[in-house]
């Protein structure tokens, strides 16, 4: 690899930015493609696709067969609300490759010894998210029920687009929840983001079974590429 490309990929490490690096299999010839240029690269889909799977792969173009080498940030899950959901969902996020942290000021609730191998932070949402450096390889799920504590963190997370938006709560409190983020200044376009009532709808009863239902649809979002009818709508 030319040194002027490896340079340009630890910095994008380094900053959390995702990249693909091209190589032309029969004549040794390679390009670095930036997450942010993707959508006007003419293997933009292909691009996208690998970027999402996020895994390296072959492919075939224009006769060519290419070698696309991706570099994905880990994706990181923040959950403000230490709550039963997010005890259920710590572990088996961790199985499925997901960096978690618990944030909530309740320091009865957020604890080590309920939440063992996680990183908890026992402090408001607007007082440690500006330094977590929240992008779009970042979900977060909001799970207090509490505006006080959820809302600094959905705006934080809206402003940051966030691949994975999710919030606890009826289809009346989001009512609410929407009004709230509109008045903060949110257009449509951006409050359509917010997955609520959070999780795929399987009919979830125990926060066990919400768990599941909630990394599930972090996983969809992460990785389904959106059918032109959802991107029509």
């Amino acid at each position: 690899m030319r040194l002027d490309l490896l340079k340009i990929l630890n910095e994008e490490r380094a900053a959390r930015r995702p990249t693909v690096l091209v190589t032309d299999m029969a004549s040794g010839e390679q390009r670095l493609v930036k997450g942010a240029a993707i959508a006007a690269d003419p293997l933009a889909e292909i691009l996208d696709a690998a970027l999402r799977a996020g895994k390296s792969r072959s492919v075939e173009h224009d006769g060519k067969s290419l070698f696309l080498t991706v570099q994905s940030p880990p994706v990181r899950i923040f959950c403000v609300g230490a709550v039963h959901i997010s005890q259920a969902l710590a572990p088996i996020a961790r199985l499925a490759g997901f960096d978690m942290t618990i944030i909530d000021p309740r320091t009865a609730f957020a604890t080590p010894e309920r939440f063992p191998d996680v990183a908890v932070l026992a402090d408001w949402p607007q007082n440690v998210i500006p330094k977590l450096g929240l992008d779009q390889y970042t979900g977060v799920c909001l799970l207090t029920h509490d505006p006080k504590i959820d809302d600094a963190a959905l705006i934080a997370a809206l402003k940051a687009d966030c691949f994975y938006i999710g919030a606890l709560g009826s289809r009346k409190t989001h009512h609410k929840r929407i009004e709230r983020m509109m008045a903060e200044g949110f257009g449509e376009d951006a409050l359509k983001r917010i997955r609520a009532p959070i999780g795929l709808d399987i009919g979830s009863v125990s926060p066990a079974e919400i768990a599941v239902a909630v990394l599930g649809e972090i996983i969809m979002s992460l990785r389904k590429k959106p059918l032109r009818a959802e991107k029509a709508a």
